[in-house]
């Protein structure tokens, strides 16, 4: 019998995937640190190679963003995680403590379960591959709907290339007909030991249910703080270089400016200066009835457009046609206010506050809002005003005088390159790192005794000559003479 229907087709995809996957995996497991690592460069190579040809693909396929901002995240992807990685031990023994006598090995996990976004569909694609077969694993990719095409050709580009390395054949593939029943057949087939997901809270939720580890990316909604110390010049000019960056693709990147009172001017001259423009009380209104949806879920007309097409999408009366970025300004945090949501696009809210203090509490208030653990920038000179923030603000990564898209991905920071930013506990996540392949791998310990039952048991003597007995003893008479 021929198979038509699509979930069917598409639950049937997963589960071959995944088989074929296992059995990759389990020649994978075999290999030692050198195969490993000429398969990985292999991948990093041919994602290189093609970061032109696939960026155009993913732009056309999902009109999000900029082919040529997807460019250099398809090489980041490639050239900067493999430069960080290419020399990580992650399989065989990676340490011996002489000293405690423990030996530590490392090994793949298995079938890795890849979930792919539409907003970073091909660098996500290399990133997860790159980490994934570091770590010894094979991986199965579920892409998203809307950019399956540019996700099957990546995922093509870079199996060919890994084979033709020594990878077994298998080891990275893709479900070629995405539906909702083959991405949960993916996520709890018994094969697939871990996921990695990327993608809108729904699916992520789904991940964390299907009963397998999961490391999850909660939405990002990191405030700005434009302190009085600052280059407010320079701060502003970086807020806007990241939030235009691929127009606001990235989760990190930043969701509203928060300053002072005293020093609003100065920020709100520069916003002007450099090509933000504040809403007027009506477009304020408009826009911020058209970014959100009824159920309150963010409008995906908006996502990956520019500040001028957005403008254009919802009849915006008074926005210059040189517009990098729409701001509004905004005093409240909560559901009902649309600007104080994540927006993958170039959109801001802007509060002005009294005082450093009610800032403070402000951006902590956004991130419990929405954004908990993932990221927070701060523009300042002040070391101390970093320190207090950065001791309190709910956020994994705390960034300082960057761009926060690519200083939270670690393009512009020493953090460690990657494009899966784990939230922690706070944000609902397994982890608060950068993902990377230490985080997709297990480590089992080879540890040689030391000491003996026998050793456990000898009493000791304290400073002033008596024995553990002799304590007792004391302590048992004291007892009997309170109890008479």
């Amino acid at each position: 019998m021929e198979l038509t229907d699509k979930d069917l087709l598409s639950v049937q995809q997963a589960r071959d995937c995944i088989r074929h996957a296992s059995v990759a995996h389990r020649e994978l497991a075999t290999f030692c640190q050198e195969q490993i690592d000429k398969i990985v460069a292999a991948i990093a190579k041919a994602g290189s190679e093609n970061a032109e040809r696939l960026a155009k693909m993913a732009q056309q396929e999902t009109g999000f963003g900029k082919w040529e901002d997807k460019v250099v995240k398809n090489k980041f992807a490639s050239d900067t995680v493999y430069n960080a990685i290419k020399n990580q031990k992650t399989v065989g023994i990676l340490r011996d403590n002489k000293e405690e006598k423990v030996l530590d090995i490392g090994t793949g996990v298995g079938v890795i379960a890849g979930i792919v976004p539409s907003t970073n569909p091909t660098s996500t694609v290399i990133f997860k591959a790159q980490i994934a077969i570091k770590g010894g694993n094979s991986i199965v990719f579920s892409p998203h709907p809307g950019a399956k095409d540019c996700i099957i050709e990546t995922v093509r580009c870079i199996a060919s290339a890994a084979e033709a390395a020594g990878c077994p054949k298998g080891a990275i593939s893709c479900i070629e007909i995405p539906t909702l029943n083959g991405t949960k057949e993916l996520m709890r087939n018994s094969q697939t030991k871990l996921i990695l997901a990327t993608g809108g809270p729904g699916l992520v939720r789904e991940a964390y249910s299907s009963g397998k580890p999961a490391i999850g990316v909660g939405a990002g909604n990191g405030p700005a703080y434009i302190s009085k110390s600052a280059d407010i010049s320079l701060a502003v000019r970086r807020i806007f270089d990241s939030k235009t960056f691929d127009n606001g693709t990235i989760c990190a990147s930043e969701q509203s400016i928060i300053t002072e009172k005293a020093t609003a001017s100065k920020v709100e001259e520069e916003i002007k200066k450099q090509g933000g423009c504040i809403l007027d009380e009506q477009d304020a209104k408009t826009l911020g009835r058209f970014i959100l949806r009824p159920n309150g879920s963010m409008n995906p007309a908006i996502v990956g457009k520019s500040a001028c097409e957005i403008a254009a999408l919802a009849d915006l009366k008074n926005v210059p046609q040189n517009t990098r970025v729409l701001l509004a300004r905004e005093t409240k945090v909560g559901a009902a206010i649309p600007f104080s949501h994540e927006k993958l696009a170039p959109i801001l809210a802007y509060y002005v506050e009294d005082s450093v203090d009610e800032i403070f509490k402000k951006c902590i208030d956004i991130l419990h809002f929405e954004g908990a653990g993932h990221t927070f920038i701060i523009h300042t000179t002040d070391e101390s005003e970093i320190r207090r923030f950065a001791l309190a603000i709910p956020a994994s990564r705390i960034l300082v005088n960057t761009p926060g898209s690519l200083g939270g991905i670690g393009a512009t920071t020493g953090l460690f390159p990657s494009l899966t930013l784990g939230c922690g506990a706070v944000g609902g996540s397994s982890s608060s790192n950068n993902i990377g392949p230490m985080d997709v791998i297990n480590i089992k310990r080879v540890a040689y005794g030391l000491r003996e039952l026998s050793d456990l048991k000898t009493h000791k003597t304290d400073d002033i000559g008596y024995t553990d007995d002799t304590i007792y003893s004391i302590v048992e008479s004291v007892i009997q003479k309170i109890m008479q």
